[in-house]
């Protein structure tokens, strides 16, 4: 058995649209050991979520396409399931969080009612023992068990993100895929969810992939971070790794403008300019745009990733050049 739940290997998706092709996973490479948690980063339009449904084999065809790869769950490729294996698979192996729990919850169904669904479904047991189970589960999430007769519509918006967590940990699956997760809560319940979904997956012995574009969550979450850009992975290796020996200069970036608490009157430094269009995207490093370490080199060909020492890899072309390496040690 593979020491890791899940294993993305050379993954590309298209999304073919009547303007052109869009780029949006170009040669992915990532994986999450069991029990572990890896949190992925980046803009808006990197491919985030686009990896998650991947995952699930819910890429929207049409338009999107898994041109190649492959996406081994617990040792089975996703990519080759029948349509009976991933019904199965989802909601029972790998289960998901959407960003908005309003749009993901069935506003004419009782809450209840969508958690014993999923029970019912994957765990063949009556329905009023899988909405007795829903009810413990809503327990679980800290939820009074009566509220399970009502609506979402009269849940705050906490307590629906809590509700769709039910829901995903119903059938208790191996790897959890969290999709901004706490993005449409407000500061103050953020910290009170996140904190819910890290102790269930401890106690439950889970893994998750975490996608977000907070680096503060994933410091207060993950055990290793992936950076991605322009669909592919630009660096990657464990929090520590990341957050105090960071190597690609757009991981920097995405540092540098975060704000210091600790010196309150220095600017912001922006990384300039915009992520690329993905259906037009440049040759070489599709960072070298914005980069301001960038050599004629980084226009030529698509880094690969390479090893920093123990499990740290960037995807930078700049390290062939050592007066960049010099640079980078002087900086630190």
């Amino acid at each position: 058995m593979s020491d890791n739940i899940l294993e993305i290997k050379d993954l590309v998706v298209h999304f073919e649209t009547d303007d052109g092709v869009v780029h949006a996973i170009n040669g992915l490479d990532i994986s999450i050991p069991r029990e572990k948690t890896l949190g992925l980063v980046g803009e808006t339009g990197a491919g985030k979520t686009t990896t998650a449904l991947s995952v699930l084999n819910l890429v929207p065809n049409p338009p999107g396409k898994i041109k190649s790869g492959s996406i081994l769950l617990d040792g089975k490729d996703v990519l080759q399931m029948s349509d009976s294996e991933l019904e199965a698979m989802r909601g029972n192996d790998v289960a998901m969080i959407f960003q908005d729990p309003m749009t993901a919850l069935n506003p004419v169904m009782t809450i209840g009612d969508q958690i014993a669904e999923s029970i019912e479904l994957h765990q063949h047991i009556s329905a009023k023992e899988s909405f007795e189970k829903a009810k413990e589960l809503l327990k679980m999430v800290g939820i009074a068990e009566n509220r399970a007769y009502d609506y979402p519509h009269q849940f705050s918006g906490g307590m629906r993100q809590r509700a769709v967590i039910a829901i995903a940990l119903a059938c208790e699956p191996k790897l959890l895929l969290a999709d901004e997760p706490t993005t449409a809560l407000d500061v103050t319940i953020q910290a009170q969810v996140l904190t819910l979904m890290k102790d269930l997956i401890d106690r439950r012995h889970m893994s998750m992939l975490l996608i977000t574009h907070d680096l503060g969550v994933v410091a207060e979450t993950c055990d290793d971070v992936a950076v991605m850009y322009a669909g592919r992975i630009v660096e990657i290796g464990t929090a520590d790794e990341v957050f105090n020996a960071t190597r690609h200069p757009y991981t920097e970036g995405l540092f540098n403008s975060l704000p210091n608490l600790h010196e309150r009157g220095e600017e912001l430094i922006p990384i300039k300019g915009l992520m690329p269009d993905p259906m037009d995207l440049p040759q070489g490093c599709a960072f070298a745009p914005r980069c301001s370490y960038a050599t004629e080199a980084c226009t030529k060909a698509v880094p690969e990733l390479r090893t920093m020492g123990g499990t740290h890899y960037v995807a930078c072309s700049a390290y062939d050049n050592p007066s960049f390496c010099l640079r980078r040690n002087a900086n630190g």
